[in-house]
């Protein structure tokens, strides 16, 4: 039977793009977890800030290749490192399925115009770990972990450029540690009109991974007790 992840013997590399790892495998698990959903929703527009190495986004175009509606998803996967760009693509040549990837910054991009309202499904592990401020955004691998004070820099910056791109029935996954209070992350997210609940959960010995997908409710009212409880 055909592996409906990508398979980690294809997946390309390079010194200074981040591997598949714990988290990775995490937000693959949770996609795949709700796949059934996922089929049923059946997204015109996918789409990972982030990618990598292309595991997560090749994952999911294996998970939603049907030969009815193959050619009828679209899928982005963008990434400021040059090289994972390349590594990406190199990853979903290997596997035989396609996306558009772009070596650009979500959060001021032209990209934000072009796919405004559009994308179904958005998938993001995003870097997440605390450090300090100066190191967010730097040249190479540190730019896959680096998140600034409580690890929130960049989610930060993500979550309304989200907000932009999901269109009406969009669905968000992201990947976020305990120490970035993801109960907060739920709040702003309320307050712009989408209901959360947590896919998967996870603990290493170095980190407490939570799996959240967000979408939205139109009758979701601010105030309400969060759909997730006590995280």
């Amino acid at each position: 039977m055909p592996s409906r992840i990508a398979q980690i013997r294809l997946v390309s590399g390079h010194p200074e793009v981040y591997e598949p790892c714990d988290d990775s495998f995490a937000l693959v698990d949770a996609l795949l977890a709700d796949r059934k959903n996922l089929l049923e929703h059946q997204p015109v527009f996918c789409m990972e800030v982030g990618c990598g190495s292309g595991y997560v986004i090749t994952s999911l175009a294996i998970m939603l290749k049907k030969e009815d509606n193959a050619a009828s998803v679209s899928y982005f996967a963008t990434d400021i490192n040059p090289h994972a760009v390349r590594v990406t693509s190199e990853t979903l040549k290997a596997h035989t399925v396609h996306a558009e990837v772009l070596c650009d910054n979500i959060a001021s991009s032209g990209l934000e115009t072009r796919l405004w309202g559009k994308v179904d499904v958005m998938v993001v592990n995003p870097p997440y770990v605390p450090t300090p401020e100066d190191e967010v955004g730097r040249e190479g691998i540190a730019s896959a972990w680096a998140g600034g004070e409580n690890g929130r820099t960049v989610i930060d910056k993500i979550l309304p450029v989200a907000d932009k791109l999901l269109s009406k029935k969009g669905w968000l996954y992201m990947v976020t540690l305990a120490a970035n209070n993801p109960s907060q992350i739920c709040l702003f997210m309320k307050e712009k009109g989408y209901a959360s609940r947590i896919i998967v959960r996870r603990s290493t010995e170095e980190e407490s991974l939570h799996v959240i997908k967000f979408w939205r409710d139109p009758d979701l009212q601010v105030g309400e007790i969060s759909t997730i409880g006590s995280l």
